[in-house]
C-alpha cells in the first residue's frame, strides 16, 4: 500500500481527485499538467489520460529519447550557442525569460553552460550593468539576455549607461515575429513589431535575423561593430521560432569568422599640426576622459605627457594616468585650463567644459573660464558616430583642429610628431617645466592629505577615513581593482591611493544612472575572478536600493567582491539641490530632508546581504571598529566569495 502524502502537495492532489469526481460531466476541468497525478497512483476517476508527451516527460529515463511529434533532436538554438561560441563569448548574463526558453535551454545542456556560461540574475537591468562592467574590466564584450518586451524596457537604463560610457554588450532579446504562432496573453503582450524601437537610439546597431544563417552572420557583425570605436551596445532579436524548431539542413549553415577591425588614426598632416603648438606651447594642458582601453593606453599617455612636462586633468571616465606621477594634476583643473595656451582633448565628451562654464543660478548664464586665445585641440571617435535624441553629446563646442580617430590608436604618431618638432631650444623650455609641476604635485598630495585628517574620528564616519582605512590594508595586495566610480566619495581614491594600472580602477557609469553601481562592480568582479584580482566597490546607499538582488547573483556563483556601503542614509546629490532650491527662494531650511533622506526606518544592509547569501557585517559607526571590519571581510574575499560591510558615513 503506498504511503499517504501528507502536507500542501498531497492536500492539492487530494482536492484535485475529489473534485474531478465530483464535476459530472466536466471532464475538461482538468488540465494535462494537473492529471500528472496519476504517477503516484491518484488517478481521477473522469480525468482524460496523459498524453504521450507528458508521459514521456514525467516518466523517462535520463537521456532517453522522446519519440511523439513534439520531439526536437537539433532545435535552432543550439546553432545560436556555437555561435555565441565562436564569437569568443564567456559569460552571458539573464534573467530566465519564456521568449528565450528554447537558448536558455541549449546553454544549459548543449552548451553545458560553459563558455557562455549563464550568470543568473533577478532583473534585467542587473543582467545587462552586470555586461557593463564585465566588458570594461575584461576588455571584451559579456552577452545579456533579456525578455521580449517588458524585460527590454527593465534592461533600458543599464543599456543608457553603457552608450554613454561607450561600452561593448552583446543584447540577445526574445521575441515571436509571426502573430499566427502567439498563444493567447502573455505572448501577444510582450511581443512587438519593431523590438529594436523602444531602445535604438541607444545602441550603436540591432538586427532582427530572420533565419539562422542570418543570425549568425548578424551576430558576428553585431560583434565588430561593438568593438570598433567608438564601442556601444548592439542588439539581436532571437525569435522563439528560430530557437525551438528543428534544423531543417545542418550543413547549409557556416559560421563566419569573428573579425577585428583596425582602429582609426589620425591623419599624419594634422597629427603633426598638433605636435606642432603642444611643443610651441608655454602652458600647455592635456585632458583625458575615455582615452585609455587598456595599460597600453596608460603608458603611452605617460610618454605623452612627459614629452611635453605636460599636466594632466583627468575626469574619471577611465584610468587614463597614474595619480601617483607628478604630472597628474586634477585637482588644479580650474587654474590650469584658466592659464593655458593649448588645451589637447583625447576622448572627451564635454569639449565645451574646458573652456566655458554654466551657472546654476537662475537664467543659466554661460561665461569663458580660458583664455581669449588658447588653442582648442581634439581627437576623438566621438565625431565619428552619434545620436540625436539623447544629450550625452553636450553642448558643442568647436576646436581649432579636430581628428576624428581613435586616440590611443594616434598616440604614438602623436609622440614621433612631438619629437621631431622639439629643438633643443623647446626641449629647454620644456625640461624647465618639471620642477614647478613636481613641487604642485607635491603640494597638492599634502593638501589632500591634510584634508582629509579633518574629522578623523568623526561618527559618522568621514569619506576620507573609510577611503584610506580602505587602502590600507587594499596596498598589501599584489592585484587589485577598485570597481566603483568615486564621485560620490570626493574622489578620495584618486587623491589619496596610489593607482598607477590599468585594471585598478573601471571609472564611472557613463550616463549617472543610479542603480549600475552594484551589478556593475560585480560584471567587474566576475572578470577579475579568473586572474586572481581582488576587487573592492565602495557603494553608496542609494544606488544599492536599486538593484539589491545582485548580492543573490554574487552569492549563487561565489564572485568574490567586496562592497564597503558608503552609507550616508540619503540621495545626498538630491539633497544638497533641495537645499539650493530653499535657500535660493528664502525658504524653510530643514524641508530638504523630505524625500531625500533614506530614515525612519533605517536599513540594514548587513541583514540584506546576509539573507541572500553574502559574509556581512555592520552597521559600523564607530571609525575604530572599520580597520578590524575590512581585514575580516577581506579574508572572506580572498576565500572565494562576497563581502559587505556597512558603513554609516558623512554625507561625502
Amino acid at each position: 500500500m503506498q504511503e499517504k502524502e501528507t502536507g500542501r502537495r498531497g492536500f492539492l492532489k487530494g482536492a484535485l481527485v475529489a473534485g474531478a469526481g465530483a464535476a459530472t460531466g466536466a471532464v475538461g476541468l482538468v488540465s494535462p499538467t494537473e492529471s500528472s497525478a496519476q504517477t503516484t497512483g491518484l488517478k481521477p476517476a473522469s480525468a482524460p489520460g496523459p498524453s504521450p508527451h507528458t508521459v514521456a516527460a514525467e516518466r523517462m529515463s535520463p537521456g532517453e529519447p522522446m519519440t511523439d511529434a513534439a520531439h526536437v533532436a537539433n532545435p535552432g538554438s543550439d546553432f545560436m550557442v556555437d555561435v555565441m561560441k565562436a564569437a569568443g563569448i564567456e559569460y552571458v548574463s539573464i534573467m530566465t525569460a519564456s521568449s528565450l526558453r528554447g537558448l536558455q535551454e541549449s546553454l544549459c545542456n548543449y552548451g553545458g553552460n560553459k563558455a557562455p556560461e549563464m550568470i543568473v540574475c533577478c532583473h534585467e537591468e542587473a543582467a545587462v550593468a552586470i555586461a557593463h562592467g564585465y566588458a570594461k574590466m575584461a576588455g571584451k564584450p559579456m552577452a545579456a539576455m533579456v525578455h521580449a518586451v517588458v524585460g527590454l524596457q527593465h534592461a533600458s537604463m543599464a543599456i543608457y549607461n553603457a552608450w554613454c560610457d561607450r561600452v561593448p554588450i552583446m543584447l540577445l532579446v526574445g521575441n515571436t515575429v509571426d502573430a499566427t504562432k502567439r498563444r493567447p496573453g502573455v505572448e501577444w503582450d510582450h511581443t512587438a513589431v519593431d523590438m529594436g524601437a523602444q531602445v535604438r537610439d541607444m545602441l550603436k546597431w540591432d538586427d532582427a535575423p530572420g533565419s539562422l544563417q542570418n543570425f549568425a552572420e548578424s551576430f558576428m557583425r553585431a560583434m565588430t561593430l561593438a568593438t570598433t570605436s567608438p564601442m556601444e551596445p548592439v542588439m539581436i532579436v532571437a525569435d522563439s521560432e528560430l530557437q525551438e524548431d528543428p534544423i531543417e539542413n545542418p550543413k547549409s549553415l557556416k559560421i563566419p569568422k569573428k573579425v577585428h577591425v583596425a582602429l582609426p588614426e589620425g591623419d599624419p598632416e594634422s597629427v603633426g599640426r598638433i605636435a606642432q603648438l603642444l611643443v610651441a606651447a608655454s602652458h600647455p594642458v592635456i585632458v583625458v576622459d575615455r582615452a585609455a582601453r587598456n595599460q597600453e593606453g596608460v603608458d603611452l599617455l605617460v610618454k605623452l605627457a612627459e614629452s611635453l612636462n605636460a599636466p594632466v586633468i583627468d575626469t574619471y571616465g577611465r584610468m587614463n594616468f597614474p595619480n601617483n606621477h607628478y604630472l597628474q594634476q586634477t585637482a588644479r583643473k580650474a587654474t590650469l585650463l584658466k592659464d593655458a595656451d593649448v588645451i589637447l582633448a583625447l576622448e572627451v565628451g564635454d569639449v565645451y567644459s574646458l573652456i566655458n562654464k554654466i551657472a546654476d543660478t537662475p537664467g543659466r548664464p554661460a561665461s569663458r573660464i580660458a583664455r581669449p586665445d588658447v588653442q582648442l585641440l581634439s581627437i576623438s571617435t566621438g565625431y565619428l558616430y552619434q545620436k540625436s535624441s539623447f544629450g550625452d553629446v553636450e553642448r558643442y563646442q568647436p576646436a581649432d583642429i579636430t581628428i576624428a580617430a581613435d586616440a590611443q590608436t594616434t598616440l604614438p604618431s602623436l609622440i614621433a610628431a612631438i619629437k621631431r618638432a622639439t629643438d633643443s631650444g623647446r626641449a629647454g623650455a620644456i625640461a624647465a617645466r618639471k620642477k614647478p609641476m613636481t613641487e604642485a604635485f607635491v603640494e597638492t598630495r599634502n593638501a589632500a592629505r591634510e584634508r582629509a585628517a579633518a574629522g578623523w574620528d568623526a561618527s559618522p564616519i568621514s569619506t576620507a577615513r573609510l577611503c584610506m582605512e580602505l587602502w590600507d590594508q587594499l596596498r598589501h595586495e599584489k592585484k587589485w581593482a577598485l570597481v566603483s566610480e568615486t564621485q560620490f566619495v570626493s574622489n578620495w581614491p584618486q587623491l589619496l591611493w596610489d593607482i598607477t594600472e590599468y585594471k585598478q580602477f573601471n571609472g564611472g557609469s557613463g550616463g549617472y544612472g543610479i542603480g549600475y553601481g552594484l551589478p556593475a562592480a560585480a560584471g567587474a568582479a566576475l572578470a577579475c575572478k579568473s586572474e586572481g584580482r581582488l576587487p573592492v566597490s565602495i557603494q553608496t546607499d542609494g544606488d544599492l536600493l536599486m538593484l539589491p538582488s545582485v548580492f543573490w547573483t554574487l552569492a549563487h556563483h561565489k564572485i568574490p567582491l567586496l562592497s564597503v556601503m558608503h552609507n550616508n542614509r540619503a540621495w545626498q546629490q538630491e539633497a544638497m539641490h533641495l537645499q539650493r532650491m530653499g535657500v535660493r527662494r528664502d525658504r524653510e531650511a530643514a524641508t530638504w530632508r523630505i524625500g531625500t533622506r533614506i530614515e525612519d526606518p533605517f536599513i540594514d544592509y548587513a541583514a540584506m546581504a546576509r539573507s541572500m547569501g553574502v559574509w556581512a557585517e555592520g552597521p559600523i559607526s564607530d571609525p575604530a571598529q572599520l580597520g578590524p571590519a575590512i581585514a575580516r571581510a577581506m579574508a572572506v574575499v580572498k576565500s572565494g566569495l562576497p563581502a559587505l560591510i556597512d558603513v554609516v558615513t558623512q554625507p561625502r
